[in-house]
């Protein structure tokens, strides 16, 4: 991933040389400001700027440098059908990648993050997944939470869920924001917090 340095009479003169150069607009560039440079015929600024198109294959190179330092040889598959991209691992390790309840997996996300953050300096949004595991498990999130939800109609008592991550909650909060007959709602302290599915009332 290549950083294109300019310098111009202000940020936006720097910017519009960034534009003109790598023919792309504003919206598909990361741009930070390195600095001002004072000389005779006045100040200048320098800003660093990254082409977001070439992020996607960046993250993907990392990855895989990444699992090679670890001693894994895998396969990583990239669909980007939204606007995050989601990579997929496939290995004959996958068990160990993922580890117990997903910890492993999730150790690995955290350490990318701060890889892509530092050499782009910024958060980026993207998705890891092992073998299609955080595919299968939301499912069964969703599942399990649509399943509850009817017996909470049916019995009018609220079920309070296991303990889950803010991601996982909110695909609870999501998958039943539509439903007439019952609510969200997330309670206790990290990392014990968890979703409590409660009947609505019918003056609600």
């Amino acid at each position: 991933m290549e950083k294109h340095r300019f310098v111009g009479k202000s940020k936006e003169d720097a910017i519009l040389q960034a534009k003109i150069a790598l023919q792309e607009s504003s919206e598909n560039l990361i741009i930070h400001e390195i600095g001002e440079q004072k000389g005779l015929f006045g100040k200048k600024v320098e800003i660093e700027v990254i082409e977001k198109r070439e992020i996607k294959p960046y993250i993907r190179e990392l990855l895989a440098s990444l699992l090679k330092d670890l001693g894994f040889h895998a396969k990583i598959e990239m669909r980007s059908s939204s606007l995050t991209p989601v990579y997929t691992i496939y290995s004959d390790h996958d068990a160990l990648l993922i580890g117990k309840n997903g910890k492993n997996l999730n150790a690995l996300v955290t350490i990318l993050n701060q890889m892509v953050k530092n050499e782009i300096g910024e958060n980026y949004k993207f998705i890891l997944d092992v073998s299609d595991y955080k595919e299968r498990k939301e499912k069964n999130i969703e599942n399990l939470a649509k399943r509850l939800a009817r017996e909470v109609k049916e019995s009018q008592v609220e079920v309070k869920m296991d303990s889950m991550n803010s991601y996982e909650r909110r695909l609870v909060h999501n998958v039943l924001s539509n439903y007439k007959y019952v609510y969200t709602e997330s309670v206790g302290e990290e990392p014990n917090r968890a979703v409590v599915i409660k009947p609505r009332q019918k003056s609600e």
